[in-house]
C-alpha cells in the first residue's frame, strides 16, 4: 500500500474510534449540542404539548414574544383580539388535523414596541400511533422585510406619479404660457385706457395663472430623476446664498437670522443644494408669520458627514407628520398656500448625494430640519 494511502486508512480509522468513544459516552453532549444550536437561532422556537401549554423555548423566542404557561395566551398577549381572535381555537385545530398553519404579518406589542411576526405552527404526533402530542411555533421578526418591501412599493409608485406628472406638467405649461403672455398684453392696453375693474380681474387672473406656473415647475423638478453636481464648495456658502435670498421676506415677517457656522468643514457639491435650503428657509419664515427666529448651523459628525440644521421658533409639526411631511403632496399649509411637492423635492435631491433630511419638533418650540450630507471624495 502506498504511504499516503496507508496515511489516510489509519486517520479513518482514528475518527471512526473516535466517534464510536464519543457514541458510546454521556448522551448530554448532544443535547448540549442541540441548545446551543437552538439558542443561536435568529428565529424563536416554542415547543407545546396538546395542551397548548409550553414545554420549551429559546432565548431568542422570550425576545420576540413575551411567555407565559400556555403558547395561545402568550401570543394574545401582545395581538389585536379583532384581528387575532381565537389563538386556541386555530391553534388547536391545526394539531387536530395535523396540518401547519402560518400567521404573516402578525402585529405584536410588548414592552410599548410593536414588531411585525412570522408565526408557523407545525404540528407533532407520536411515529407508532399518529396520536398528537402537540407543535412546534416557529416566530421570526419580519419588520425590516416588510418595510423594506413597503418602501420599493411606495418608491415605484412615486416613480409612476413622477412619470405622469411630467407628462401633465409639459401638457399644461405652453397653454399657461400663452395665456399669461395675452393677459399680459390686455393689462398693457387696460392700464393706458384707466381702467380700474377690468385691471382688477386680470391682476386676479394673472395672480391664479403664476400659481398654476409655479405648481407646473415644482411638478417637472419632482418628476426630474438626476440631478448634476456642479462643483466642490463650502456648505456654507451654499446655505448663504439661498439664506440673502430671503432676507428681505424674514426682515418683512420680523424674523431674525442666527448663524452658527462650523469653518473648515470638508467641501460637498453644489448642484441642487441650493434649492433645498432655499425651501427649508422658505418654509421656516412660512411657520412664523408673527416674527420669530431662525437659528442655521453646521457641524461635521463623527462618520465624516456633513450636518446642516435649521431650527425655527415658529408652530411646529403635527407629531404623527415628521415622516409623512417628505412624500409628495402631503403639506400643514392651508389649503392654496402649499403644493406638498417642496419638501418632497428636498428630499430627493439630498438623496441623490447619498444624504437624508429629518424633520422633527423643537423641545422648546418649532421645528427641526436636519440635512446629513457625504463629504466631497
Amino acid at each position: 500500500m502506498p504511504e499516503n494511502a496507508e496515511q489516510e486508512s489509519k486517520r479513518s480509522e482514528n475518527q471512526g474510534d473516535s466517534l464510536k468513544e464519543h457514541a458510546a459516552s454521556d448522551h448530554s453532549g448532544f443535547g448540549l449540542l442541540g441548545e446551543s444550536i437552538l439558542g443561536s437561532l435568529t428565529i424563536g422556537i416554542i415547543a407545546f404539548d396538546s395542551d397548548l401549554k409550553i414545554l420549551g423555548a429559546n432565548a431568542q423566542a422570550t425576545k420576540l414574544i413575551e411567555l407565559c404557561d400556555y403558547i395561545d395566551k402568550s401570543l394574545a398577549k401582545g395581538t389585536d383580539d379583532k384581528i387575532w381572535q381565537g389563538w386556541m381555537q386555530q391553534l388547536t385545530s391545526a394539531i387536530s388535523t395535523g396540518k401547519p398553519c402560518r400567521f404573516d404579518d402578525v402585529s405584536y406589542t410588548s414592552d410599548n414596541k410593536t414588531k411585525l411576526l412570522r408565526i408557523i405552527c407545525t404540528p407533532l404526533e407520536e411515529t407508532e400511533t399518529a396520536k398528537s402530542i402537540g407543535g412546534i411555533i416557529t416566530v421570526e421578526d419580519i419588520t425590516e422585510r416588510v418595510n423594506i418591501q413597503r418602501r420599493l412599493a411606495n418608491a415605484e409608485r412615486l416613480a409612476a406619479v413622477g412619470k405622469h406628472a411630467s407628462k401633465v406638467a409639459h401638457e399644461l405649461n405652453n397653454p399657461l404660457d400663452g395665456i399669461l403672455r395675452y393677459i399680459n398684453l390686455t393689462m398693457r392696453i387696460v392700464e393706458q385706457e384707466n381702467l380700474t375693474k377690468p385691471q382688477e380681474y386680470l391682476t386676479q387672473c394673472r395672480q391664479g395663472l403664476m400659481r398654476m406656473v409655479r405648481i407646473v415647475s415644482e411638478l417637472l423638478e419632482f418628476s426630474r430623476s438626476t440631478y448634476t453636481p456642479l462643483e466642490y464648495v463650502k456648505v456654507e456658502q451654499i446655505i448663504e446664498d439661498a439664506v440673502k435670498t430671503m432676507e428681505s421676506r424674514a426682515e418683512a415677517a420680523n424674523v431674525s437670522i442666527v448663524r452658527n457656522y462650523t469653518f473648515g468643514l470638508p467641501q460637498v457639491r453644489s448642484g441642487n443644494l441650493f434649492q433645498v435650503f432655499c425651501n427649508l428657509a422658505k418654509n421656516a419664515l412660512d411657520a412664523m408669520p408673527n416674527g420669530g427666529e431662525l437659528r442655521i448651523s453646521t457641524s461635521l459628525a463623527a462618520d465624516d458627514t456633513i450636518v446642516a440644521e435649521l431650527c425655527d421658533t415658529g408652530t411646529g409639526l403635527p407629531p404623527e407628520s415628521t415622516e409623512a411631511i417628505f412624500e409628495p403632496f402631503f403639506t400643514t399649509k392651508e389649503g392654496g398656500k402649499g403644493t406638498g411637492l417642496g419638501l418632497a423635492i428636498c428630499r430627493d435631491i439630498v438623496e441623490s448625494y447619498h444624504g437624508r433630511i429629518t424633520a422633527q419638533n423643537a423641545s422648546d418650540g418649532g421645528s427641526i430640519f436636519t440635512v446629513y450630507l457625504p463629504v466631497a471624495g
